[in-house]
């Protein structure tokens, strides 16, 4: 098979606001032999990202939020989404600190432990975004009400609900956005083992 290699022919910003738009031409070599023709393509380019499916094994629950999403507005009736926590990593910060940070500031939670779940990219086509999944163990007892930070308008409503609910919103079709449909089918093949290993932990009966 031969080397795969691509180069970066020219490169402009041509647009930088809350996120920044770029504009590259380059050129990749093919399967078959040689290089492609120069191409023209955008790139929506963001930071790394943080995802954490917050759950609680003594209840069986799950975390989940409600926001405002302008990425679905096209279909207005899907503006608001059920999604999981996340955030965008900050200079000097490493994913498990975005995780910690993000329970509490969307969701009002403490995280107990952390377990990395996988790392992916979310939408190569055209952006760079690159995510860390995580399931942070919490407390749901007393889970709730309305978050978010003022300063990043951020207007989050958060539930606790029965993982087996949580599966049949999926089913039915109610989760759209793609990381949590991911980390809920994550935990559908994993729970009795990660339930075995927190219980265990307490000296519970999973």
């Amino acid at each position: 098979m031969s080397e795969k290699r691509f180069e970066i022919l020219d490169c402009r910003t041509v647009y930088h606001g809350f996120f920044r738009l770029e504009q590259y031409t380059l050129r990749h070599t093919l399967f078959k032999g040689g290089w492609s023709q120069p191409l023209t393509r955008e790139l929506f380019r963001r930071g790394d990202c943080v995802a954490v499916l917050l759950y609680d094994p003594d209840r069986d629950e799950v975390v989940i939020i409600e926001q405002f999403r302008v990425g679905a507005i096209l279909q207005p009736q899907r503006a608001w989404l059920l999604e999981i926590v996340a955030g965008a990593i900050e200079e000097g910060e490493t994913a498990e600190e975005v995780a910690y940070r993000e329970a509490r500031e969307e969701a009002g939670c403490e995280i107990l432990d952390l377990i990395e779940i996988q790392q992916f990219f979310t939408t190569p086509g055209g952006a760079s975004e690159w995510i860390t999944l995580f399931c942070g163990r919490v407390d749901s007892s007393e889970v709730g009400g309305i978050h978010g930070l003022d300063e990043e308008d951020e207007d989050i409503r958060v539930s606790a609900i029965k993982f087996e609910e949580v599966f049949a919103m999926l089913q039915r079709r109610e989760i759209e956005s793609g990381i949590p449909i991911i980390a809920i089918q994550w935990l559908y093949i994993h729970r009795d083992q990660l339930r075995e290993r927190w219980l265990a932990a307490d000296g519970q009966p999973a």
